[in-house]
């Protein structure tokens, strides 16, 4: 059948809406009619060659639909069902999903080879699904059935960034009840931790950016203190704000040497500091070593929040009809196919949370 999507097909060159060609779905396998898909900075970076080399990609990877084919052994879904769609499909059979870390899999689920453009080139679903689209096709594993109560533009964020940063305090840092919290970087990845950590009952949620309107709406999502990291180190004005301590853990969300740095020395000691921020290629980090051992405590790298998504998308969904994890305020802008370029452009300026595709 034909779909249409954003297709990047050389590094640095905008990607431009293209027709394309999409198979039946194989065994194992489903097809998607995408009705919504986030707009996340992990686009950027492959449509940039900064993630990957092999073009040409098809973009996106926060999507919700619905189920409109299935494949031969597909048993746990139908047509109709409503659907997020996964990066992460683990294996069930590997070396971590064999001792019950799935969310260590390093040989997830796709469906590769299922897409083609017009010319005959097989597309590369970024993340292994590809939402910047009329339709995709991914594997069963990747297609987790929620509520449709859920309206697609908000299921679609649980999709990546609001289960990265909920994930990064539930699963890699483990935030205990009654702890204190910095958040580097308050977009919508940073947002979603902030959540995380009030969903956690952390006592106190210090939000640092350099743009003012994300720490207005931080506050919004749970923040209890913002901190504008023009105005001086954060570092000092956190350390100000825990009685001279430092937190109990920081999270990085903007994916640079610097801010990280920064949230690795405003820890108390013994503190977690987690990396979730996708860094650009060549970046580096030099530490001092003494004071880095002296300090104690971990730095800890968060994959996706460090999720089971089978079992996570429908608890998300759920905390959102309940009133407990805010998805609306996310929201921040809702557009076409052809804008994705606009909404690069206006998260790189702070103007959004989140942009996001609508489809009819």
């Amino acid at each position: 059948m034909q779909a249409q999507g954003v297709i990047a097909r050389k590094a640095g060159e905008q990607a431009q809406v293209e027709d394309f060609v999409v198979d039946d779905p194989g065994p194992g396998e489903v097809r998607v009619r995408i009705e919504a898909s986030g707009v996340c900075h992990t686009d950027l970076l492959y449509q940039q060659g900064d993630a990957g080399d092999n073009f040409p990609f098809l973009l996106g990877h926060e999507g919700a639909g619905t189920v409109e084919a299935t494949g031969p052994r597909v048993t746990r879904l139908q047509e109709g069902d409503y659907v997020i769609l996964a990066w992460r499909g683990p294996c069930g059979k590997c070396r971590f999903c064999s001792i019950g870390l799935l969310h260590l899999c390093p040989d997830n689920l796709t469906a590769p080879g299922r897409m083609h453009t017009r010319d005959g080139q097989d597309l590369v679903a970024v993340g292994g699904v590809g939402t910047f689209c009329t339709h995709t096709v991914v594997n069963a594993a990747q297609a987790i059935k929620v509520s449709r109560e859920v309206p697609a533009p908000q299921a679609s964020l649980i999709g990546c960034g609001v289960m990265t940063g909920v994930g990064a305090v539930l699963y890699t840092a483990g935030v205990r009840r009654g702890s204190t919290v910095a958040v580097f970087g308050c977009g919508g990845v940073g947002a979603s931790v902030i959540q995380g950590a009030r969903i956690a009952r952390a006592r106190q949620i210090i939000a640092v950016d350099i743009a003012p309107q994300k720490l207005e709406q931080a506050k919004r999502f749970g923040a209890t203190d913002v901190v504008d990291a023009r105005e001086g180190d954060p570092g000092d004005r956190i350390k100000e704000l825990t009685e001279g301590n430092g937190v109990d853990y920081a999270f990085e969300s903007a994916g640079r040497p610097d801010t990280l740095e920064q949230a690795l020395w405003c820890r108390d000691l013994a503190g977690t500091c987690v990396m979730i921020g996708m860094a650009g290629p060549g970046a580096t980090l030099e530490l001092p070593l003494q004071r880095f051992f002296g300090q104690g405590g971990s730095l800890r790298v968060s994959w996706y929040g460090d999720c089971l998504p089978s079992r996570d998308f429908p608890m998300l969904a759920d905390w959102y009809l309940k009133g407990d994890l805010k998805l609306d305020e996310l929201v921040s802008r809702r557009i076409g196919l052809g804008e994705t370029e606009d909404a690069y452009h206006a998260m790189h300026d702070g103007k959004t949370m989140r942009s996001v595709i609508v489809l009819d």
